[in-house]
């Protein structure tokens, strides 16, 4: 029985496998910059153009679209909602006014002072939204996205006001607009954390399961709710803060990818969560690759492109979701 249930899964998994390996190897074709085997002609060699820019920036889209598409069912576990991501929800807005206040006030310091206080930015703004969201109506689940909305808003005010009177708006541009043009090597191996968190999540995938029925029942079936919270917490902050700090804020991941899952393979975490990552993963890269062909030899920003996708899809899982009802 088994054995039957799970061929879906896996068929959907080689499925989303070989979109991923297709889309790795058209990322490393495409470009601007002319190659040669031997770099002859003025044009850079094929193995360094690979090892210092095409392959750092194919390796940064798919680590940063998993990390971020777990870090939004996680973030929809936590909230019982699945109209939540850490972009709509003040998290990646704190990240970046963490990444501010480094810049204010240590504005030597390397890209892992960043993420640390980019992360401690974004776990203390995670927590507060949680808190308020958790005091909301349960019967108006609407009202969760919207107060994240809000509450995102307000704290990148916050951050814009900040930076406009520090004359930092040109850099406030690069973390709230993602892009991975600058994206080469060693500006990106933070996002291997990504593979921790992905792996962490996975780990404790049954107990965020549980979690989703609520904390009474939760605790009732002996999950240490309160712990798996910050644990859930400290995921999602870390994530959203490595996205800011290395490539800029990626909105709509989180929210359009484990909500297409869950409607494919249902809300088994132990089965869903590897083809949530894989789903962000061809998400990010097929939305950073049309970035670079629709006005070839410019760019648009892959954080241009998910803010168009992704509104259309929250807009459409909205409708349908009252429809449903």
């Amino acid at each position: 029985m088994s054995a039957i249930s799970d061929t879906p899964h896996r068929r959907v998994m080689i499925g989303a496998g070989l979109c991923l390996a297709l889309l790795v190897m058209l990322s490393l074709a495409i470009g601007v910059q002319e190659i040669s085997l031997s770099g002859s002609g003025g044009a850079m060699p094929f193995a360094d153009l690979m090892a210092i820019s095409r392959l750092p920036r194919t390796l940064a889209a798919v680590l940063c679209g998993a990390g971020l598409a777990v870090a939004g069912q996680i973030m929809q576990t936590l909230t019982r909602n699945r109209f939540v991501e850490p972009s709509t929800a003040g998290t990646a807005q704190s990240a970046a006014l963490g990444i501010l206040i480094v810049t204010l006030f240590l504005p030597a310091a390397g890209l892992g002072v960043k993420a640390l206080v980019a992360s401690g930015c974004a776990l203390a703004g995670t927590a507060l939204f949680l808190a308020t969201a958790h005091r909301l109506p349960p019967e108006q689940p609407h009202l969760v996205p919207l107060f994240g909305l809000v509450y995102g808003g307000v704290v990148g005010a916050a951050v814009t006001y900040v930076a406009w009177q520090s004359d930092l708006l040109q850099y406030l541009d690069i973390w709230t607009n993602g892009e991975f043009s600058g994206v080469l090597k060693g500006r990106y191996e933070l996002l291997f954390v990504a593979v921790v968190i992905v792996g962490a999540a996975i780990v404790i995938a049954d107990r965020l399961t549980i979690m989703a029925l609520g904390e009474d029942q939760a605790t009732s079936l002996g999950i240490d709710y309160r712990r798996m919270t910050q644990i859930g917490l400290v995921l999602v902050s870390v994530m959203s803060a490595l996205s800011v700090v290395v490539v800029g804020l990626i909105p709509f991941v989180g929210l359009v990818v484990p909500n297409l899952v869950s409607r494919i393979l249902g809300d088994n975490l132990r089965g869903t969560l590897p083809l949530v990552a894989l789903g962000g993963a061809i998400l990010v890269l097929a939305s950073d690759i049309a970035g670079r062909i629709m006005r070839f030899p410019y760019e648009i920003p892959v954080g241009t492109v998910m803010g168009v996708i992704g509104p259309a899809v929250f807009l459409w899982f909205i409708l349908r979701e009252r429809r449903d009802a």
